[in-house]
């Protein structure tokens, strides 16, 4: 994993909190987190196909908002401020049973109150599985950190 040193502890908050959220229910593992660039993996298991037994897109979604949702609360977690979703859309480009997909976060804008972040979700033959920009609300954290 690479991580800067300044975040790292910010990025262990995060990983505290894991196998209780929507991350560790998904097997969503961040493997890169930088203020530039979030990466995760999540394996493509019956766990997150639909019924049809293709990667549903909700799933995909989810690692989206949860690629970018790091990447903003990196770079506002030092004022003590975290980062929401406002709104996120998705274009699902290929079908996948199985293996695992990598998010790639990175941001198109960081402002004051809002962050947009561009997400590409690729298979292990680096094909785009997944499309995705987030919208993030930028709000302070009731104590400040993770």
């Amino acid at each position: 994993m690479t991580v800067t040193p300044d975040l790292q502890s910010h990025l262990e908050g995060l990983r505290a909190r894991d196998p209780h959220t929507l991350l560790g229910t998904l097997g969503i593992t961040i493997t890169e987190a930088s203020l530039d660039r979030v990466v995760a993996t999540m394996p493509v298991t019956p766990a997150v196909h639909q019924p049809f037994g293709l990667l549903h897109g909700g799933a995909s979604v989810a690692l989206a908002e949860s690629v970018a949702s790091v990447g903003a609360y990196l770079n506002v977690a030092a004022r003590g401020q975290g980062a929401v979703g406002l709104e996120i859309n998705a274009n699902h480009l290929r079908g996948k049973r199985g293996g695992t997909v990598t998010a790639t976060a990175v941001p198109v804008h960081r402002g004051r109150t809002t962050h947009v972040w561009s997400i590409e979700i690729t298979d292990e033959e680096g094909k785009m599985v997944c499309v995705s920009r987030c919208t993030l609300a930028i709000v302070p954290l009731e104590g400040g950190g993770a």
